[in-house]
């Protein structure tokens, strides 16, 4: 019974079925009818004009965007807990060529203008210290906490009154946008944000990710940086298809709301145990190492999670487009009865 990780779920039934479709002879890399579709697609789904980009990785996704947006000498500010950060291997400081992390801190892995005005605020203005060039916010935060669209407008605001760019890691940019009920526009264009991660590969696909730019000029460096970074792939037209069946009907939305909807009812069995308030789909809870042995005992599969100040330990987990109703029952019934 998984629950490790939304990486690890199954594709999309739509998503087979779009790459079986796509097999029949086309232009290669980004030309054939497939990726030119994507540009308008997605600007459909935006309400504005905005160019997108395949890549295989949310990674690749995340550093080629801010590769665009930050020098060598720059730097990018983001939480001390972002994915960028913690689980990218360095890949920023490797796609930006040397770019510095600025770290900051927030509840639940959010950033706030304050938190981010702490950090750039106390660097000087001249050639001996990195200049911040970027923000990065991840949507839902590391911690499956939401951004609402007040929350990302007003950093919005200071990164256009600090001439900087704004960058949304969106690895589970369906979950945000699910739990919110709102446009994504509202938490994205609409509230300053130059460009989008905006991750599939978590929500029923295969191996897709779109870089969606709404800043003018970012996609026109990201062409050349992608084939540069080993990413402009010479049958593309299988990622495309991936994205775009994921578009269609808003499936990416579907799998999403199933997602969360079985992390609430995971949720709802923690009671005092949650370490956070579940807005999408990840649930953190205080477990002993005896209960997540019991757990585990039972068939259960999860992340073990450094525990909180004061607790004798914690566990993520997390639920997919797929997760299996009867599994997810089981699980709730076993945290309630600990």
């Amino acid at each position: 019974m998984k629950f490790f990780s939304d990486n690890a779920a199954a594709v999309h039934p739509r998503v087979w079925a779009a790459m079986q479709a796509a097999d029949v002879p086309d232009t290669a890399y980004d030309g054939d009818a497939l990726s030119r579709q994507l540009d308008a697609a997605f600007s459909a789904l935006f309400g504005t004009e905005c160019t997108a980009l395949w890549v295989a990785t949310g990674t690749a996704a995340n550093c080629l965007a801010l590769s665009a947006m930050v020098p060598p000498h720059g730097g990018v500010v983001c939480h001390r807990e972002a994915h960028i950060e913690v689980d990218e291997g360095g890949a920023p400081g490797f796609f930006t060529h040397g770019a510095k992390l600025l770290l900051a801190d927030g509840d639940g892995a959010k950033l706030t203008p304050d938190a981010i005005a702490r950090v750039i605020d106390p660097i000087r203005r001249d050639v001996h210290q990195v200049q911040p060039h970027a923000i990065s916010i991840t949507q839902a935060s590391e911690y499956g906490r939401v951004y609402t669209p007040a929350e990302v407008a007003a950093i919005g605001a200071l990164a256009q009154a600090r001439g900087l760019g704004l960058h949304m890691d969106g690895a589970r940019f369906a979950n945000a946008v699910a739990h919110l009920g709102v446009s994504p526009a509202a938490v994205t264009v609409e509230a300053g944000v130059s460009a989008l991660s905006f991750g599939f590969v978590k929500n029923g696909g295969l191996g897709a990710e779109a870089i969606v730019f709404f800043a003018d000029g970012l996609h026109d460096v990201v062409r050349y940086r992608r084939k540069r970074a080993g990413h402009l792939q010479s049958k593309g037209r299988y990622l495309a298809a991936q994205i775009l069946a994921m578009l269609d009907d808003e499936l990416w939305l579907a799998n999403a709301r199933a997602a969360n909807a079985t992390a609430a009812e995971i949720a709802d069995a923690c009671g005092q145990r949650l370490i956070h308030p579940v807005e999408a789909n990840e649930i953190f809870v205080v477990l002993s190492s005896a209960e997540q042995a019991a757990l585990q005992a039972q068939g259960f599969d999860f992340y073990d999670w450094p525990a909180p100040a004061g607790a004798a330990g914690a566990a993520r987990f997390v639920t997919a487009w797929n997760s299996d109703a009867t599994h997810v029952a089981a699980l709730a019934r076993a945290i309630a009865a600990l």
